[in-house]
Order: C-alpha cells, then sequence, then structure tokens
C-alpha cells in the first residue's frame, strides 16, 4: 500500500461515523451536481455564514429624565367604551439621547412597584399609557433608568374634565346645535348640515352623509374640481357654539371613520366669535383641524391613510373670507395603529389636541403625529363634529348616490381645560 493510501486510511479511522457519513453525502451531491452545504461544513470557520444582526445598543444610565402626564387619551378598539377607562398618556424623554431601558413605577401604598418596562427610540422618547386611577384615588407615577428616578406625577388634575359628552341617551344634549343647515354654493352647492344625517343610539353618536330624500334632481357643483352632475346630500354636522367653549386646554374625541372617499369625517375646533378684520390668530383665532379623514385611498404619496391635519387662519379678501393653512397629510398614518388588522375605518382611536399659548401637539391614543408653533388661537373656541361632502370631493365617491350612506361614528368627546 502506497504513502497516500495509507494516510487516507489513517484519516478515515479517525473520524467520526457522522463525519464519514457527511463526506458521503457531499460527494454523492457533488455527483449529482446539487449544492447543499451540510451543517458540519456550514459550522466551519471558512464557510460562508449570514451575519446575524446586531440588537442595538440599549443604555441603562441618563443623565435627565423628563415625563409629563396627561388625560385619558388613549384607547384604540372595536367598540364603545366608556372614557372612565381609557388610559393616561406618559411621553418620556431622557438625555443623553439614545435608546435607554425604562421602567414606569406606580405608588401603592407607601412602595414604589414596577409596572412595566420598555426601551426608548433612538431619540430616547417613549410613551407609556396608564391607568388613571390606583383603585379609587388618582394614581401616581414615576419613571427610573438605573438608578435615577423622575419626578413623581399625579393624575389628580385630569381625573373631572372640563366638558364631556358620552351620547348615552337617544338625542344630542343640549350643548350641541345642527351646522349649516342650508344649501351654499359659496361652500358646498350639493350638501347641507341636517338633523336627519345624525344618530344617537347605543352610546355613540352617527353622523352621515345621506341622499337628500326632499331633492329629486341632481346638482351641479359650482366649486371645485368635481365635474358632472350628483346627488344632493344631507350631512351630520354639529358644534357647541354658544354652549361650550374654551382657550387652552386638551381636547379628544374617541372616532371610528367611513373608509370610502367622497366625503370627508373630522373633529375641529372653532374660533366662537372671529374678527375677521385681521390675521392675528390671538384675536381671531383660528380653525384648529385635530383630525380629517378623506378616506384610505387618499394621501397615498404620504401613506397618510387619508388622514390630515392642521391649523388655519382666518381673514377677508375683497370681501371674501380667506383661510391661510398650516399642515396636511399625516405621514405613514399606520405606525399609528397596533397592527395590519386595525385600522382608523374599522375600530375606534383617540384623536386630541393640546393646545397652550405656545403649541398645538397633535395626538393619535397618546401618540404624536404632528406638532406646529403657528397661528396659535387665543381666543375661545367650540368643538365640531362632522361628515361634510363638499363639492370638489363629490367624483370621489363610487357610484355617486349608490355609495351611500356614509358614516362617521363618534364614541365620546372631552375637554380639560387648562390655564396655559
Amino acid at each position: 500500500m502506497n504513502a497516500p493510501r495509507l494516510v487516507a486510511l489513517a484519516t478515515a479511522l479517525l473520524l467520526p461515523i457522522s463525519a464519514l457519513a457527511s463526506g458521503a453525502a457531499v460527494a454523492d451531491q457533488a455527483r449529482s451536481g446539487s449544492s447543499v452545504l451540510t451543517s458540519d461544513l456550514a459550522d466551519h470557520p471558512s464557510a460562508k455564514a449570514k451575519k446575524k444582526k446586531r440588537k442595538p445598543k440599549v443604555a441603562t444610565k441618563a443623565n435627565s429624565i423628563s415625563v409629563r402626564v396627561l388625560p385619558q387619551i388613549a384607547q384604540a378598539g372595536k367598540g364603545a367604551a366608556s372614557p372612565a377607562n381609557a388610559q393616561v398618556v406618559l411621553p418620556v424623554s431622557v438625555k443623553p439621547v439614545r435608546r435607554t431601558a425604562l421602567v414606569l413605577e406606580v405608588k401603592s401604598g407607601r412602595k414604589w412597584k414596577t409596572l412595566r418596562k420598555a426601551n426608548s427610540a433612538a431619540n430616547g422618547q417613549h410613551v407609556f399609557t396608564a391607568a388613571a386611577k390606583r383603585g379609587s384615588s388618582a394614581a401616581q407615577y414615576r419613571v427610573r433608568v438605573g438608578k435615577r428616578v423622575s419626578k413623581a406625577l399625579s393624575t389628580k388634575q385630569w381625573l373631572t374634565p372640563s366638558f364631556s359628552d358620552t351620547f348615552s341617551g337617544s338625542s344630542l344634549s343640549k350643548a350641541w346645535n345642527h351646522r349649516g343647515t342650508h344649501y351654499n354654493e359659496a361652500v358646498r352647492t350639493c350638501s347641507k348640515g341636517d338633523p336627519r344625517a345624525t344618530r344617537v343610539a347605543n352610546g355613540t353618536l352617527r353622523l352621515s352623509v345621506l341622499k337628500d330624500p326632499d331633492r329629486g334632481e341632481l346638482c351641479t357643483p359650482t366649486s371645485g374640481s368635481a365635474t358632472g352632475q350628483y346627488a344632493y346630500r344631507l350631512n351630520g354636522h354639529v358644534g357647541t357654539k354658544g354652549a361650550y367653549s374654551f382657550t387652552y386646554g386638551i381636547a379628544a374625541a374617541r372616532v371610528r371613520f367611513p373608509k370610502d372617499s367622497g366625503q370627508h369625517a373630522a373633529f375641529w375646533l372653532q374660533v366662537e366669535n372671529p374678527d375677521l378684520r385681521t390675521v392675528n390668530p390671538k384675536i381671531n383665532g383660528s380653525e384648529i383641524d385635530v383630525i380629517e379623514s378623506y378616506g384610505i385611498d387618499s394621501g397615498k404619496g404620504a401613506k397618510s391613510l387619508g388622514l390630515t391635519t392642521g391649523v388655519h387662519r382666518y381673514s377677508t379678501v375683497d370681501g371674501k373670507t380667506v383661510t391661510y393653512p398650516e399642515g396636511g397629510w399625516v405621514k405613514n398614518a399606520a405606525q399609528y395603529l397596533s397592527g395590519p388588522k386595525d385600522s382608523f375605518h374599522g375600530g375606534y382611536h383617540v384623536f386630541s389636541v393640546e393646545w397652550t399659548p405656545k403649541y398645538y401637539i397633535y395626538r393619535v391614543d397618546g401618540k404624536e403625529y404632528w406638532r406646529t408653533t403657528k397661528d396659535i388661537s387665543g381666543t375661545p373656541q367650540f368643538p365640531v363634529l362632522s361628515n361634510l361632502s363638499s363639492d370638489y370631493e363629490l367624483n370621489r365617491l363610487k357610484g355617486d348616490a349608490k355609495g351611500l350612506p356614509q358614516h362617521m361614528d363618534v364614541d365620546w368627546i372631552r375637554v380639560w381645560e387648562t390655564k396655559h
């Protein structure tokens, strides 16, 4: 037996049976033209392997922890629910700005207990939600990072809203009045507000777009880009003008929007008594559009799922009322949903605005989606809930009247007033 054969035999005797089997399998695959890599060979240092993604580093220390407690403005869900069961919101920010391990603690008796843990985003921010009460009393919370803890905060200031309506009866309360109840070419040629498009039942307010049964003829829009003729429509459009208004605070409504385009459902704040001689919002006020929904096919470029937000200043030019808008489509709106089965038309979500003398912050279930320091109103404003079909969007509803009715549902609305 020659030397090379002796070496090969010795090597074979030293190898385990599994290795010989693997070698045989590889040889068979090589002869057959296949290229399957065995686990033994894959583990070899020279084998190519996919690099595992490194988990981002998470800091366990912070120089400072800033926490706020906001009212019960988080309550996503399929059906109607009591606002008393909504969650308070605790926005957290830490410095240095980096991913940081956070611990939310709640006071229980004289001790602090861990309620939940989370990592902040890379910007050092996170939003916790929690119950407003511990038993029958206001809850107290704080956030811990390592050995450092934030200031303790109580939910007491938010337990009693300044204004609240849960639509628990069979009709609207006296605080609400119907708006825009006449066809108006300057605003909406083919639509008007009407009590028949508003219904209170099962603990919700339904605002609809309906075909007007009193107008059999078709309507030709006089404003916007829509062409052709359309059925006359009745809109659900209500507000609290003359009954309730406020200056500064947090206003929130739990709503479910229609899926289709052709109308826009909205929660907004309107000026009680605008002075159109000036564009100074401190005096004149602004239209505060907390949220508007134009249907999921709208605003695709921004991935908005049809949602817009903003603020409008008012003035007059040549005797006509004009607005100066800020804001636009809500970008990447799916990030505010709980998952692929959640939607803004299939379930309820709480949309809110925090209005101060210095800024507006807009949130959905406590998560911020827009803010601005422009056009800050300094005058009383009142809540409006509406489902309007303006001339410019009529051609977006497939089948015109065959696509009606369209519904917006409101579970509850609340306002917590603040001094600043």
